[in-house]
């Protein structure tokens, strides 16, 4: 289980300091999270803070009962965090195969490293040789890091936004590769997205507004307050998830 504790962030801008999280608290069992709400919010500040890439103004992050608040990214992974960036890194000289049998930690054959990118909607003899470099588009680049994230298989997998520069076929087989990561992976799934698609695929939703947790339960009853209109406190969410649609 993952467990945040009272956690806050504030940061220093033009303007002052700024208090971009505000007491979160939620404990995260094993199942399918989605995190969601409006720009701005506190979502992908809470993804790093859970990751490790940034440490909070205050509160506790606990993973199966241990104190991790202090622990680096690093030091998260090897504990059992997997996280994928809204804007996948690009790594020139390594090989998608490279890249795909270290994030796996173990020996793997070109076979099942391939089988990872078929997951992914990606043609396995197209990419598998390929460097993970700028000649790799956007979407290409973040379908190889969900097949990265599948193929360390931890037990909590972040997601930010990795619908974010996929077209509307590749979202489709997206869908499905979460789907499929939520009956065989076991751990905890969490994504912070917009999209009524993932959200309706969730076990529970939470909505982080101005960074403050505004709800967080079981699908079915956020979600028709969510995607209804009467819903005041993040109407800017509703939008968002139409335009995207």
């Amino acid at each position: 289980m993952l467990q945040l504790k009272n956690i806050s962030f504030s940061a220093e801008t033009e303007d002052g300091v700024k208090e971009i999280l505000k007491d979160i608290t939620m404990d995260i069992t094993d199942g399918f999270l989605a995190i969601t709400g409006p720009n701005g919010g506190g979502k992908s500040t809470l993804a790093k803070i859970i990751a490790g890439i940034i440490k909070p103004t205050s509160g506790k992050i606990l993973l199966d009962g241990e104190d991790i608040t202090d622990l680096s990214i690093t030091e998260r992974a090897q504990k059992g965090i997997s996280f994928a960036f809204q804007q996948p890194v690009r790594f020139k000289g390594i090989t998608v195969n490279d890249l795909i049998r270290l994030a796996s930690g173990k020996e793997i054959t070109m076979s099942e490293a391939c089988d990872y990118l078929s997951q992914v909607g990606l043609c396995a003899r197209d990419y598998i040789n390929r460097e993970v470099n700028a000649s790799l588009s956007g979407g290409e680049l973040k379908r190889i890091e969900i097949a990265t994230v599948l193929a360390r298989g931890t037990k909590v997998s972040l997601f930010d936004e990795p619908e974010a520069g996929i077209d509307l076929w590749s979202f489709g087989n997206l869908i499905n590769v979460f789907e499929k990561m939520h009956e065989t992976l076991g751990g905890s799934i969490i994504i912070i997205s917009h999209q009524e698609r993932i959200l309706n695929i969730a076990d529970k939703v939470a909505v982080l507004s101005a960074g403050k947790l505004k709800s967080y339960g079981n699908r079915d009853d956020i979600l028709p307050e969510l995607l209804g209109k009467t819903n005041a406190v993040c109407p800017v969410l509703t939008n968002n998830m139409k335009e995207a649609q």
